[in-house]
């Protein structure tokens, strides 16, 4: 066993052999790779091996499509078959809604370039007679991908790490984890069997690593406590039933028939596959439980679950009825073992808060379909410094260090219960909810406000009709324009024209100081630092010189300042910037920096009204001028009053407006409302959503992170040249002016249908040439027609230029248009009062 390693691996399953093969194939070559037990003697083991190309995220179609074209070169490699049959994978739909479901998806695997095919039910029944297809709207195939042995692929992986210079060792855990400062201390002890259990012996070692990567599997909540961390990673069972040979299905195959694809009914919650002539049906039912909430026993190794065929009889009948041969045969096996989870289905990839070189792959539901990927992009994080796409949607720090065990396991059975439920991009998950609410909750929940999730805040995306019919859904989804767009609509003109009030407590916000704080933050972003009393938007780069945090800076004293972010990444944001903090320290000065999100509410108010409404109930000595551009110019601070409250103004508006946001204590924030709300009535205020807000801010061309902006382009690309001071020296400038302009970031008016608009996924074209893609998507009550923002190759990102975008499988005009469409000299939103 080596002492001294560049990078140690902590899992043997499909995950750790994919990062252990690719660090070695991105030049590391001091590399080991442990294993409790046996390879693949994880979830590994009793995977079904399947890997669907569907998925809505665009960074994990990227992983997806990665390992379907990786897998199939490992036997040229390695001389190891890895067991995959490429025979497609037919998704079949049982209604409109889950066709239009399919043609969303399908702009995201476009993006990618992931390639598939439309089929009627005639066609299905064509190509395959044993399927009942009576019933069904249609499928999406994608002949591209299969199934595989999961023992294989990893067999084969590992095989290819150890011809690439990776040493394997078996049977050690890892049980104690030290940072020198410098390095990771790891702890291992030698684990032996004894009466059939594994149990730890007396031997032990420490292994020095420059970086220690987790893949610990069903074993993540022993690694987080033993890392003192904290994890969502717990896993769900899942089962899965394999039946005698069919012989209808015999017959079929002996008449010189190819295999069946993978079958997917989407409505009926399951997928089946061939199996040596019979069927292997894996369900996602309701019910399934969480397990190993505070950990896996010692007795459980390569164990199962008993099988609970009453929990997926509604599912097994099912199967029954689409393919009709499959009545008579009778169960050959069964697997009900645990697949891990996260509260949103997708897994942590990333490093781990709070601690260096630590990197943490954990929580994968689909763990074979995202092991090569996610080894692919996993060695790029570490040995280039950032992956080729933006990773932060699956980056562990997702989810905050407010989460408990409970929530995870609740939150995770709800994930796997939704595989197959309708994924639609309003989609909003009832479990665990509400749990983060901002005093405001109830007077606004009794305004009509329907709420979604961010960061596990309530806050309200529209607010639909007090006291509305019985018959109103307020929880009616669409991948359309849904029940809501009327009232996004509604509130998206008050706020153009008259006042709109939003709540948005839920910015991540931290505070900055210290004798360092100047020097730091100038070297920490991108533009220059405001003055005292006023704002700037800027950025953080990442030493690759892409953007990591979007930041609103307010300079409250010399070395003072106040951020406000995203609120979705509270301690991604944080995190980032307390390490960096900590590593100029001795550079800069001292340097404190503290999260006091929850601490500071906030209310937007925007529109040609809001100075109306503020005048009622500022109080100052002149209060006709405190609000004025004199006073309170456009991208300034101030410390007012409002009733009672005092209140930390910023003049900006992130719908474009006239408009203040007003943060204030978190103990005032129902005070505060009800003097607003007060003082709105007579100026007609209205209460508005984010996704109003999300349409506002595109028709001024604001860019927003995780969308437009992100670890993938510069601000450059996102075409903010104007936000970054070239004169001065910043974190990433070299690398960002290196990459050049790749892409650029553009806003399009399009002609699209009139029942929909573009979610912000969608695939752009030339003609017949992909160009771009969009990153997002809304409805313009300025111009009456879908709008969205994305991103095009540079010569196609002129004024004028006209592309084609798909929604929901149909090509429509689109049109270039001058940044900020709305409002582009910024004349309303410095309108004097």
């Amino acid at each position: 066993m080596k002492t001294h390693v560049k990078a140690l691996i902590v899992g043997g399953g499909a995950i750790g052999t994919s990062i252990a093969y690719h660090l070695a194939k991105f030049g590391w070559d001091d590399v080991v790779l442990l294993e409790r037990d046996e390879l693949t003697s994880g979830s590994t083991w009793h995977a079904a091996g399947l890997l669907p190309l569907f998925n809505m995220s665009y960074a994990v179609t990227h992983i997806h499509d990665y390992s379907v074209k990786f897998y199939k070169t490992l036997e040229e490699e390695t001389g190891l078959n890895a067991g995959f049959s490429v025979v497609g994978n037919l998704r079949m739909a049982q209604s409109d809604a889950r066709m239009d479901e399919y043609r969303v998806y399908a702009s995201t695997a476009e993006t990618v370039g992931v390639p598939f095919e439309w089929l009627t039910p005639a066609q299905i029944k064509e190509r395959w007679p044993l399927v009942n297809c009576d019933d069904l709207k249609g499928a999406i195939y994608h002949p591209t991908d299969g199934y595989i042995n999961p023992a294989d692929v990893t067999m084969a992986m590992a095989r290819g790490a150890r011809q690439r210079g990776v040493t394997i060792e078996r049977k050690w855990q890892a049980d104690a984890y030290h940072w020198t400062g410098e390095a990771w201390e790891v702890t291992l002890t030698k684990m032996v069997e004894k009466g059939g259990n594994l149990v730890p012996s007396e031997e032990q070692i420490v292994v020095t690593a420059e970086h220690v990567v987790t893949a610990t599997g069903n074993h993540a909540q022993r690694t987080a406590r033993l890392l003192g961390i904290k994890t969502p990673a717990i896993p769900v069972e899942h089962q899965f039933i394999v039946t005698e040979p069919d012989p209808a299905l015999v017959e079929y195959r002996k008449a010189g028939n190819p295999e069946h694809p993978v079958l997917r009914d989407a409505d009926a919650k399951w997928y089946v596959r061939e199996e040596r002539g019979g069927w292997i049906l894996g369900p996602y039912e309701l019910n399934a439980p969480a397990r190993f909430e505070y950990g896996v026993p010692d007795s459980f190794r390569a164990d199962l679950f008993p099988l609970d065929l009453e929990r997926i009889e509604e599912e097994y009948m099912s199967m029954i009825h689409r393919i009709p041969s499959s009545e008579t045969v009778g169960l050959k096996d069964d697997f009900n073992g645990p697949i891990c989870y996260t509260p949103d289905g997708n897994p942590l990839v990333g490093p781990a808060p709070g601690l260096r070189n630590m990197w943490l792959a954990e929580g994968f539901s689909f763990g074979i379909t995202a092991a090569g990927g996610t080894g692919h992009y996993m060695a790029q994080m570490m040995v280039e410094g950032e992956a080729e796409i933006d990773m932060a949607s699956l980056d562990p720090k997702r989810f905050g260090s407010w989460i408990t065990t409970e929530y995870s396991a609740r939150k995770n059975e709800e994930a796997y219960s939704h595989v197959y439920v309708l994924h639609h991009p309003d989609e909003e998950r009832e479990a665990c909810r509400p749990l983060r609410t901002a005093p405001s909750y109830d007077r606004l929940k009794a305004r009509g406000a329907q709420f979604g999730v961010v960061n596990g805040f309530e806050r309200a995306n529209y607010y639909g009709p007090v006291g509305a019919p019985a018959d109103f859904d307020h929880d009616a989804r669409s991948f359309r324009r849904g029940g809501w767009w009327e009232y996004a609509v509604d509130e998206a003109k008050a706020v153009r024209e008259g006042v709109g009030l939003i709540d948005a407590s839920a910015f991540t916000k931290h505070t900055v100081k210290g004798p360092g704080a100047t020097a730091f933050l100038d070297w920490f972003t991108c533009n220059k630092l405001p003055k005292v009393g006023r704002i700037n938007l800027t950025y953080a780069l990442t030493p690759e010189g892409t953007t990591r945090t979007e930041y609103t800076i307010v300079r409250l004293g010399e070395d003072s300042y106040y951020l406000v972010s995203a609120g979705a990444l509270t301690d991604y944001d944080g995190d980032y910037l307390r390490k960096c903090a900590e590593d100029k320290a001795p550079e800069f000065g001292y340097i404190a920096v503290e999260d006091v999100t929850t601490q500071w509410g906030v209310f937007a108010i925007a529109g040609p009204k809001s100075r109306d409404v503020l005048k009622e109930v500022v109080k100052d000595a002149e209060p006709e001028t405190a609000l004025s551009n004199k006073r309170f110019p456009w991208l300034s601070q101030r410390d007012i009053e409002l009733g009672m409250c005092p209140v930390r103004a910023i003049r900006v508006a992130y719908t474009g407006e006239l408009g203040w946001e007003l943060h204030h204590p978190i103990e005032m924030q129902n005070y505060l409302f009800d003097l607003l709300e007060d003082a709105g009535k007579k100026h007609g205020m209205k209460l508005v959503g984010v996704r109003a807000q999300n349409w506002l801010r595109q028709e001024k061309s604001y860019r927003a992170f995780g969308n437009e902006l992100g670890r993938d382009a510069t601000p450059l690309e996102a075409d903010l040249p104007r936000f970054v001071d070239q004169s001065k020296d910043f974190q990433g400038k070299d690398a960002m002016n290196a990459l050049g302009v790749r892409v650029k970031c553009v806003t399009l008016l399009i002609d699209g249908p009139e029942d929909a608009d573009p979610w912000g996924a969608e695939v752009l074209f030339d003609g017949d040439t992909r160009v771009g893609r969009l990153t997002s998507g809304g409805y313009s009550v300025a111009f009456g027609k879908s709008i969205g923002m994305g991103y095009v190759s540079p010569e196609k990102a002129e004024v004028g230029q006209k592309l084609k975008v798909r929604i929901l499988g149909a090509l429509w005009d689109a049109e270039v248009v001058e940044d900020s469409p709305y409002d582009p000299k910024n004349e309303v939103i410095r309108v004097d009062g």
